[in-house]
């Protein structure tokens, strides 16, 4: 089977469905650790119903939101490790929380089995236009020599938005105020108007902004530029190699399900992503497709990445309230 054919394979749930080693009986559920509407919850459903077709059985979404992710993770942790229980985790949710809170009521890593990533979007370095810089170190020299300090804001203590500036100010040896928030709406507008001076987040919310010159955007935290801002530079190109923020999503199963389950959760997954429609209705949010070749490469990365987001914790000395 060329690549090509193995492409449309993948991509059509009838044939998908009869290469799976494990076929459910029974439906599933997926756990957004979320409320609904936002892009955890977008990301989920329109995943959960392209596996549907491919598995052969519904997929419930089951939104459980609270402590920035933990209460739903939790849920699939203690689930029974069948394969039926489904947790969409994600950088926030999964990896930073468990650092930033004291105490999580599950073993972050035991507790879950990786199955594939679906997506991610890399962050972007914005400022208020009045702040006397266009690059990432032009910044850092503004805060060098700033009487107050510059601050920054985030949507949260222990937020994606609050470790990513915190990341970027241990890269440029500089000490910013943080003013945390209480979700980006309130935070946006007091950016605009000059009340906090730098923000990192996701790209998609702050798009418009940024084309309206309300707020400069200095820098993407990410391996590679963003077709949506072409001439924005990423921050190993400005300079800081290091700084790489992206806010990613993925599936997990609970801890210790069989590998031939996870096997096929994992071909429904990457069966379901390779759908052009399914792929168009995500990338229309903001967020790239990336997906795993097994189970064991999102495995790996999510080690890497929580070797990386504790050492910022650490070295931050970020506790959640």
């Amino acid at each position: 089977m060329n690549r090509r054919t193995l492409f449309a394979a993948l991509a059509s749930p009838g044939l998908a469905r009869h290469a799976l080693a494990w076929a459910p009986d029974r439906p599933l559920r997926l756990i957004i650790p979320f409320a609904p509407g936002g892009t955890n919850d977008i990301i989920g459903r329109q995943v959960a119903e392209g596996m549907a077709a491919r598995l052969g059985q519904s997929i419930i979404v089951e939104n459980r939101g609270g402590a920035g992710g933990v209460l739903g993770s939790e849920m699939v942790a203690k689930a029974a490790p069948d394969g039926y229980t489904l947790l969409l985790g994600g950088s926030g949710s999964l990896v930073i929380n468990s650092f930033v809170h004291r105490r999580v009521p599950y073993d972050p890593v035991a507790g879950f089995a990786p199955i594939g990533l679906m997506a991610s979007g890399a962050n972007i370095i914005t400022v208020h236009p009045g702040v006397p810089a266009r690059t990432l170190a032009e910044l850092q020299a503004v805060a060098r020599r700033a009487a107050p300090p510059l601050n920054y804001a985030s949507s949260g203590v222990g937020t994606t938005s609050h470790l990513a500036s915190a990341m970027l100010c241990q890269a440029m040896g500089v000490e910013l105020e943080h003013i945390p928030y209480r979700g980006t709406g309130p935070l946006l507008s007091d950016l605009v108007a000059g009340r906090v001076q730098m923000f990192t987040n996701a790209l998609a919310p702050m798009q418009p902004q940024v084309e309206a010159g309300t707020i400069r955007a200095l820098a993407i935290a990410g391996p590679t530029r963003n077709a949506a801002l072409p001439n924005l530079p990423t921050t190993a190109e400005a300079g800081f190699p290091s700084v790489q923020a992206a806010t990613w999503f993925a599936l997990f199963a609970t801890g210790g399900t069989p590998p031939e389950r996870i096997a096929s959760l994992h071909a429904a997954l990457n069966a379901a992503m390779a759908d052009p429609v399914l792929r168009a209705r995500i990338t229309e949010g903001g967020v790239d497709i990336e997906t795993s070749a097994s189970p064991a490469e999102l495995s790996r990365f999510y080690l890497e990445e929580r070797a990386r987001w504790g050492a910022v914790v650490r070295r931050a000395n970020i506790q959640a309230e």
